[in-house]
C-alpha cells in the first residue's frame, strides 16, 4: 500500500484520539462535580482517577497481545465497543446516584480507551515516513487536545448550571446531565465502531516483522535491551501522572485562589487550559519539524517545573494563571515520548506500545497522593508532585539521545549486514 493511500487510515485514526480526548476532559469535571453532589473528599474524588487510569494498566498487555493475533483494526473495534458499555453503564449509576458505580462505568469505559490508545498511538505514528514518526503522532494528538478543550466546556455548562439551587434540585439536575452527555458519547463511539468496521485499514504488522527480523540476524531480540524504551515508560508515567493529577485538581485550586470563583467559573478555566494545550500541540508539530523532539521535551518540561512553583506558592490569581499556562507546556510531551521509546522496537511494537500505555497508571496514583496533601493543608501544596515529575521527564530528555544512540546504531547495523553483498552475485 503506498504512502498516499494512509491518508484515510490516519484521518479515522485521528478521530479516536478526539473521542479519548473528551472522555478525559469530562473526568476531571466530574472530580469536583462529585464533591458536590456525593459529598466525596477531595482524596475520594481521586479515586476517579484511580479508577479511569487504573484499567489502562490492566487493559494495555492484554489488548497488545490480542493485536499481535489479530492486528490494530480488530484491537481498535474491540476497544470501541468497551467504550460503548462503559459510557452506557452511566444510566444505572446516575439512577442509583452511587459513587461506586460510577468508578465501574468509568473503570469498563476507560478499559475500552485502553485498547484503543494501544492500538491508535503506534499505528498513528507508523502511517508514513518513520523519521517524521513523532510529529506525525504529535498532529493526532493535538485532536486529543481538542476533545481536553470540549470535554471541560460541555461539563461546566452541563454540570454546574444549577450549582446555585438548593442541594436537591441541583443533584437531581446535574445527575440528568451527566447521564445525557454519556449516552451521547455510547452513540457517537457506536457510530465510529460501524465506520471502522465497513472501511478497510492496512496492516503494519508486516513492517514490524522485517524489522525484527534484522534485529534477530543480529542477536537484538530482547524488547529490555533498549534503554531509550525502558526509561521513556518511566517518562511516560511521570508525564501522565503531573497531567492528570493537575487536572483533577485544577478547579479546587481556582477556588482557593481566584477571588469570587465558581465551580462553573473553574470549570470554564480550565476548559481554556486545555484551549491552550491543543494550540501547543499544534505549534510543537511546527516546530518538531525544526527541532529535535528530545531538546523540545527539555525546554518544555524545563517550564513546566517553573510554572508549578509558582502554583505551590498559592498566589491569588498567579497560581491560576501559572497552572493554565502549564498546559501549554505538557502538550507536547506524550508523543515525543511515546515515538521515542517505541522507534526501533520492531515487532515488538505493540508489546512496547503496551507497557507505554500501562505507564498512564501513573494518572491513577497522583490524584490521591495530591488530594491527601490537599485535605491536610491546602491544594497548592499537592503541585509539588507534579513538578518533580517534570524534572524527572527533563533527564530523560537531556539523556535521550545518549540513550537511543546505540538502539538506533545496531538497527542501520542490522539492515546492512542484511542486504545481498554486491559481489554475491
Amino acid at each position: 500500500m503506498t504512502k498516499n493511500k494512509y491518508t484515510a487510515a490516519f484521518i479515522l485514526v485521528t478521530c479516536l484520539f478526539f473521542m479519548w480526548g473528551l472522555s478525559y476532559g469530562l473526568v476531571d469535571v466530574l472530580n469536583k462535580h462529585f464533591q458536590n453532589i456525593l459529598e466525596v473528599s477531595k482524596a475520594q474524588s481521586g479515586l476517579i482517577q484511580a479508577a479511569y487510569f487504573g484499567a489502562y494498566f490492566v487493559a494495555a498487555l492484554p489488548s497488545a497481545l490480542f493485536m499481535n493475533k489479530m492486528g490494530y483494526k480488530a484491537g481498535i473495534m474491540l476497544g470501541l465497543s468497551l467504550y460503548a458499555v462503559g459510557a452506557l453503564l452511566f444510566l444505572p449509576a446516575t439512577g442509583a446516584m452511587s459513587f461506586n458505580l460510577f468508578l465501574g462505568a468509568l473503570f469498563v469505559l476507560a478499559l475500552g480507551l485502553g485498547c484503543i490508545e494501544t492500538a491508535a498511538n503506534p499505528y498513528s505514528a507508523a502511517l508514513g515516513d518513520p523519521e517524521k514518526s513523532e510529529s506525525r503522532l504529535n498532529l493526532s494528538q493535538a485532536f486529543n487536545g481538542l476533545g481536553q478543550f470540549a470535554g471541560p466546556l460541555i461539563g461546566g455548562t452541563l454540570f454546574f448550571r444549577h450549582a446555585e439551587a438548593e442541594s436537591v434540585k441541583a443533584a437531581a439536575h446535574g445527575m440528568s446531565s451527566v447521564r445525557l452527555v454519556y449516552v451521547g458519547i455510547a452513540i457517537a463511539v457506536l457510530i465510529l465502531l460501524v465506520l471502522f468496521a465497513k472501511t478497510k485499514l492496512p496492516d503494519l504488522r508486516e513492517n514490524e516483522e522485517e524489522m525484527d527480523e534484522y534485529m534477530a540476524e543480529c542477536g537484538q531480540k530482547s524488547l529490555w535491551s533498549h534503554k531509550e524504551f525502558v526509561f521513556g515508560v518511566g517518562a511516560q508515567l511521570f508525564y501522565v501522572a503531573a497531567q492528570v493529577g493537575m487536572g483533577a485538581f485544577f478547579i479546587n485550586l481556582t477556588l482557593e485562589n481566584w477571588p469570587e470563583a465558581t465551580a462553573q467559573k473553574g470549570a470554564y478555566f480550565l476548559s481554556a487550559a486545555m484551549l491552550l494545550l491543543l494550540v501547543g500541540r499544534f505549534t510543537g508539530t511546527a516546530i518538531m519539524q525544526k527541532l529535535a523532539p528530545s531538546r523540545l521535551l527539555l525546554i518544555y518540561s524545563s517550564a513546566g517545573a517553573v510554572l508549578m512553583i509558582a502554583v505551590i506558592f498559592s498566589i491569588q490569581y498567579v497560581s491560576v494563571i501559572a497552572l493554565m499556562a502549564a498546559f501549554f507546556f505538557i502538550s507536547i510531551m506524550f508523543p515525543p515520548i511515546f515515538a521515542m521509546g517505541i522507534k526501533n522496537l520492531g515487532s515488538h511494537t505493540k508489546i512496547g506500545s503496551s507497557f507505554m500505555i500501562m505507564a498512564i497508571v501513573g494518572g491513577a496514583i497522583m490524584p490521591y497522593f495530591m488530594g491527601r496533601l490537599a485535605d491536610g493543608h491546602h491544594t497548592a501544596l499537592g503541585f509539588i508532585l507534579p513538578a518533580g515529575c517534570f524534572v524527572l521527564i527533563g533527564l530523560y530528555a537531556a539523556f535521550y539521545p545518549r540513550l537511543a544512540h546505540k538502539s538506533k546504531t545496531d538497527a542501520e547495523a542490522c539492515r546492512l549486514a542484511s542486504r545481498p553483498s554486491p559481489d554475491a552475485a
